[in-house]
């Protein structure tokens, strides 16, 4: 079978199992993508995730069957065993993150079933944890047929835990739609109202307020702007346990720092941004970043993990932890008209030579069509 047609006649298509784990957004858009992709090349496909997920992405509607799977953190043989039936005639399984990687090995073990692994991030996680997760990444890329990284340093990553053959493999998240584009130039004015930054640059960053040292970084660096007329407001969307000590923060220091909750349409505030933020300790292919420079929206980011070959040229990098070249380079942006101007062409430019999720199914159909043919 050929990656771009339906199967040869008489034979029975190849049937994958995508099994989805707790992943962020960008893995579920992506499983929802490759699902829909595969579906119109001929495959059988089976989506094994929570049964949350099949709400929030439709699987199903992209002519996938849908399984629920829980994917729990920690693996039980009741979800190894209920995988297996879900699998019992998966030609190939393909999982999505280091639990369900690892759910995976476990399932196909004692089978010659070929199993790739898709790595979309890496963890920060401190101390025992930490060692857990090496102990896993290992066991992981042993056992993987293929792994496939999102990014080149988790190539370099999966190869250096043991992967007999870890390859790039970009992961493309569709393309904002023409209604939502036009839905969010509708609102456009409203949302800078409702914010209070009509006749002020508008800062709009992302965060998941679980650790107060990474946004912490940024509310340091906000202390610059202060002085600047008129002065910028930041934004930030995400949500977490955090949160409380950070407001806390933000009003004892009286900093132009607005947190949002996650329940603000990120595509539309980003959208108007004067400058997006993305202030991370480390990053594949952002959805902020890619919104943004598809938007023409300037962006600043640290220079992490897939992010530098993400942006190329077309945005301003900073070291992570450094709020002082931080607060420099955003004010730096807010001062020059023409340098925004020329980052907002050169990230449109850079987001059209991004893969698109047809080169990203051709990508990963040849993957299986080569496993299906060794096998």
């Amino acid at each position: 079978m050929s990656s771009s047609t339906a199967p040869t006649h008489g034979r029975a298509p190849l049937h994958v199992v995508q099994l989805l784990g707790g992943g962020g957004v960008g893995t579920g858009t992506h499983v929802r993508s490759l699902s829909a992709g595969l579906v119109a090349r001929g495959l059988r496909v089976t989506v094994g995730a929570p049964a949350s997920a099949e709400r929030r992405y439709r699987f199903t509607a992209a002519g996938a069957r849908f399984v629920p799977v829980p994917v729990p953190a920690r693996t039980t043989p009741a979800a190894v065993g209920l995988l297996r039936a879900v699998g019992h005639d998966a030609d190939l399984v393909h999982a999505h993150g280091m639990r369900a990687g690892m759910l995976a090995a476990l399932a196909l073990r004692r089978r010659t079933v070929p199993l790739v692994v898709t790595w979309h991030s890496r963890s920060a996680l401190p101390g025992m944890r930490a060692r857990l997760r090496l102990v896993t990444e290992h066991w992981v890329a042993r056992a993987a047929s293929v792994v496939l990284g999102a990014t080149s340093d988790l190539v370099d990553r999966a190869r250096s835990r043991g992967a007999r053959d870890a390859r790039l493999a970009p992961v493309a998240l569709p393309p904002p739609r023409a209604a939502d584009e036009a839905a969010a130039g509708v609102d456009r004015h409203k949302i800078r109202a409702e914010l209070g930054a009509v006749d002020r640059p508008l800062l709009v960053a992302e965060a998941a307020l679980d650790r107060a040292q990474d946004l912490g970084h940024l509310l340091t660096a906000t202390r610059a702007w202060r002085s600047l007329t008129p002065q910028p407001l930041v934004a930030v969307v995400g949500d977490g346990p955090e949160r409380p000590a950070l407001q806390r923060r933000i009003d004892r220091e009286e900093l132009p720092v607005r947190l949002l909750g996650t329940g603000t349409d990120r595509a539309a505030l980003i959208a108007d941004a004067d400058v997006a933020l993305l202030i991370a300790r480390w990053a594949a292919r952002a959805p902020l970043a890619e919104q943004a420079m598809r938007h023409g929206v300037p962006l600043v980011a640290t220079a992490v993990g897939g992010v530098p070959e993400l942006v190329g040229d077309a945005a301003v990098l900073v070291p992570y932890a450094d709020p002082a070249a931080l607060a420099r380079a955003v004010e730096t942006l807010l001062t020059d008209a023409p340098r925004r101007a020329a980052l907002a062409r050169a990230g449109r430019a850079r987001a059209g030579s991004w893969p698109t999720e047809d080169t990203t199914v051709a990508q990963v159909l040849s993957v299986y069509d080569e496993l299906a043919a060794t096998g």
